[in-house]
């Protein structure tokens, strides 16, 4: 995934070493690096998809930067997952419908300009409009006037929402469609952060090296080399930065980095590859972390393709999660670091927040049922299936490779399943996101807050943020618009849980595995942790 770059070292010697991470050819050690307060994290890191812009990012590379480069009205404390107040002074409301935010005083972002309410609803207006083509597009849509920038056909009809009006420097209102109860906690997730001035003025130049208002500001970053963050000592926020900075450099093999790590070369590693997953606590001890997230991996039917979602093949998607051996492969490929999918959500969630095993006998092994479902339903398409994923990051291809042994194993018909393997996670949701993908593709979904709504919405409503099978069913939608205005959270996380159960009908996804977040660190580093989503929490980190 990605490299080390250390504070000592020459321009030209950290040149040639990103290159060499970059082809994964070698590792680069370094010599003496700063220890203390000034002292550098080198972490591992993948090639963000796209330029780092808040509603343009929906994957977890790029998300990893953004969090450590800005703030917004609410943050997730990184131990509980709870919603608190960051830059909002208080969000009010009477009706779960209409919104007063007033934010605190004080905030400015790295290059000393002011956090204002319009910091705000520009960059949510920018976000929404359809002509900036934002991935995030639809976290907005519950805003009252986005079908005006953002229509389904056509071009908009208005520059900015409706629904968002400046009072005054530092308060605004928002007016939702329909009530929204929980609407305040989902302001912690990136695509709603606040911009600069210059993002719109200025906006290639900020692309470059993008401006925000969190404890750390961008010193450099190339493209598929690395990027260097260093502490932004003007952050007002209590949360500054333990350690001086971090280097994130793009591995293309994650058993590279691994290696660099046990190689003094590299402090920290958030994705323990599976190959290593047997000696990483001999060699590790207590520098490794192995613990629950809001994470889930699935397969995702392209329902864009006819073939795949012709009337019957309900019964062939759920006959394909039918032949998957999911407790042999979380055993012996990810030795306890996964656990077996029951539902499309996370088993951190709980049960008082949404979790249930509601995807039934579907999602164990049955090879018999398997073959059943599969010839009632018509059979695979062309009487073959190929799984993608990109191979470059999370041990994708030797799962991928189980999966599809598992499902040949169970149909009996020779090798009809195969892997197509993407060289890049770039490449990979290029193609994913731009609806290319003919068959089933890997799907890993870390949740952008701790909310049931988030796993379901985003991934399944109709032209949903991350809606990459492109489902639609007119029930869950209703059922999800119901959750959302739902005032009693036990009601909303009701009709959630109705909303999964037409997910277990129509299987537009095959539920995997629930995924622990994990990580190894050097003998340099002390107070590591991951916080609930699996990524460090880069800015409590210490260096000695």
């Amino acid at each position: 995934m990605r490299g080390a770059t250390h504070p000592r070292w020459s321009q030209a010697r950290w040149a040639v070493c990103a290159v060499a991470v970059a082809l994964a050819a070698t590792a680069c050690g370094g010599g003496g690096r700063a220890g203390g307060a000034d002292g550098i994290v080198s972490s591992s890191w993948g090639d963000p998809q796209n330029p780092l812009e808040p509603a343009n990012t929906n994957e977890v590379q790029g998300g990893k930067v953004l969090d450590m480069l800005f703030r917004g009205l609410k943050r997730y404390d990184p131990r509980t997952g709870e919603a608190r107040d960051m830059l909002a002074e208080r969000i009010e409301t009477t009706d779960s419908r209409n919104f007063t935010v007033t934010l605190k005083d004080g905030w400015t972002f790295s290059n000393g300009e002011k956090v204002t309410a319009r910091s705000f609803t520009d960059a949510w207006n920018y976000a929404a409009h359809v002509d900036n083509k934002q991935n995030n597009a639809p976290f907005f849509s519950h805003i009252v006037g986005y079908d005006e920038v953002h229509p389904a056909d056509g071009k908009a009809t208005a520059r900015i929402m409706r629904g968002l009006v400046v009072k005054d420097e530092r308060t605004f209102t928002v007016a939702l469609k329909d009530r929204f109860s929980t609407w305040p906690e989902t302001l912690g997730y990136q695509a709603f952060m606040p911009l600069p001035r210059a993002f719109f003025t200025a906006h290639d130049a900020w692309l470059d090296k993008p401006v925000g208002n969190g404890p750390y500001a961008i010193a450099s970053y190339t493209r598929g080399s690395g990027m260097k963050l260093r502490r932004w000592d003007g952050y007002p926020g209590a949360d500054k930065a333990r350690n001086g900075g971090v280097d994130l450099v793009v591995y293309t093999d994650n058993n590279t980095a691994y290696t660099d790590l046990m190689a003094g070369n590299l402090d920290l590693v958030d994705d323990v590859p599976a190959q290593q997953l047997k000696n990483v606590a001999d060699d590790l001890g207590d520098r490794y972390i192995n613990q629950p997230a809001l994470i889930v991996q699935t397969l995702v039917f392209p329902m864009y393709e006819p073939a795949w979602a012709r009337a019957g093949m309900e019964k062939v998607r759920r006959g394909l999660s039918m032949a998957i051996n999911r407790e042999e492969i979380t055993k012996q490929i990810f030795q306890g670091t996964r656990t077996p999918a029951k539902d499309w959500t996370s088993v951190a969630l709980g049960d008082s927040g949404g979790f249930q095993d509601l995807c039934g006998d579907a999602c164990e092994y049955d090879p018999a049922r398997a073959r059943r479902l599969v010839e009632e339903g018509g059979g695979l398409p062309g009487g073959r299936v190929a799984l993608t994923s990109n191979v470059d990051t999370g041990s994708h291809r030797a799962w991928m490779d189980a999966v599809c042994n598992s499902v040949n194993n169970a149909l009996g018909k020779g090798a009809v399943c195969t892997v197509n393997p993407v060289g890049t996670f770039a490449d990979f949701r290029n193609q994913q996101t731009a609806y290319k993908l003919k068959g089933p593709f890997r799907s890993g979904w870390q949740a952008d807050y701790p909310l049931i709504q988030n796993f379901l919405e985003p991934l399944y409503y109709t032209g949903g943020s991350s809606n990459y099978g492109r489902f639609s069913d007119q029930r869950f939608d209703a059922l999800v618009d119901k959750a959302n205005s739902e005032t009693d959270q036990a009601e909303a996380v009701k009709d959630f849980r109705d909303a999964e159960r037409i997910l277990a009908e129509q299987m537009p996804a095959i539920p995997l595995w629930y995924q622990n977040g994990s990580a190894g660190y050097s003998e340099r580093l002390s107070e590591v942790t991951l916080n609930q989503f699996s990524v460090p929490v880069y800015d409590r980190i210490k260096v000695s």
